[in-house]
């Protein structure tokens, strides 16, 4: 990812560095372009067709694009890239109406219309609504730019709209099912930590320790804790289970007052014997603790219990 020089860097050492990266990136991202296009090409639908360049305004964006933030300074950066070199990939697009939409390549598109170009090149797909969030989620995966947050929308997305399972969500994506469970797993956060993850105030570590503690309220506390402190992860589990703990302890059923006959027999036993005496009950088991001092004393208690005239 771009990201701006700081220090005691000059301007033009810094503009240098920035438009290197901003024209890096733009290269991953057409890795990761022609990884969808790979991908549309091999469905039932027909292989993209590349046409000539379309007007930008005619170009929409997708209303089911995963992600759903992008940096401002680096839409700038991939913008002066642009304007200096031109779109080098086609954005994949599909008709719609008398106009295009996008399928994968929105934050190109973006940083286009901000270089200010008037047309760009466009390879237009075939697909339908399921197969648009797919491409769509593969081109984004492929790129690593989905925040927890969007990646677990963008699953479940794909689960309600094309009536698929996680098992079918993994295969079309290439994840193990498991990696879409935990993944859908951060949609049972509360809201205000769903916030902070999509905000990326904290990461996928501090939320499974949010998750990990069993009731709501708990995890409340544990979100707002780290709405008001920066912890680590380590630390922000280790309070997850402090607060399971609390709630486990405090949820126990309070023992059961003593029987006034086991009080009155300890009595008479401890002053037969001379010595204190406890009756309890644990486990579903009843006993008699009778103390004694030394040997000694035990033997003089065994004696009044073997002869108690």
């Amino acid at each position: 990812m771009a990201r701006n020089a700081k220090g005691g860097l000059g301007r033009g050492l810094s503009s240098l560095i920035g438009g290197y990266e901003a024209a890096a990136e733009e290269r991953v991202e057409e890795t990761a372009a022609t990884g969808v296009e790979r991908a549309a090409a091999s469905v039932s639908e027909g292989a993209p067709r590349v046409s000539d360049e379309v007007a930008v305004e005619r170009i929409l964006p997708n209303p089911d694009q995963p992600r759903r933030q992008f940096d401002p300074e680096e839409l700038q950066e991939l913008s002066a890239s642009i304007a200096r070199d031109g779109l080098l990939q086609p954005i994949l697009v599909r008709e719609s109406g008398d106009g295009y939409e996008i399928i994968a390549g929105e934050r190109r598109w973006q940083a286009s219309r901000l270089a200010g170009l008037e047309k760009v090149p466009v390879c237009i797909k075939n697909a339908d609504d399921d197969k648009v969030l797919e491409l769509a989620m593969i081109e984004n995966l492929q790129r690593s730019d989905l925040n927890p947050m969007e990646e677990a929308y963008g699953y479940k997305r794909m689960m309600e709209s094309g009536n698929k399972t996680q098992a079918e969500v993994a295969a079309a994506v290439s994840k193990g099912r498991s990696t879409i469970a935990n993944a859908l797993r951060m949609l049972d956060l509360p809201e205000d930590a769903q916030q902070l993850l999509f905000e990326e105030k904290i990461t996928a570590g501090h939320a499974r320790a949010i998750l990990s503690i069993p009731s709501d309220e708990g995890k409340r506390k544990l979100t707002e804790k780290l709405r008001e402190e920066k912890l680590s992860v380590r630390e922000a589990e280790a309070l997850a289970r402090l607060i399971a703990g609390k709630e486990a302890a405090s949820q126990k059923p309070p023992k059961p007052p003593a029987s006034p006959l086991y009080k009155k027999a300890a009595k008479s036993l401890g002053d037969a014997f001379h010595t204190k005496v406890r009756i309890r009950s644990a486990n579903g088991k009843n006993k008699i603790e009778i103390e004694f001092k030394d040997e000694e004393d035990l033997q003089r208690i065994f004696d009044m219990m073997s002869n108690p005239e």
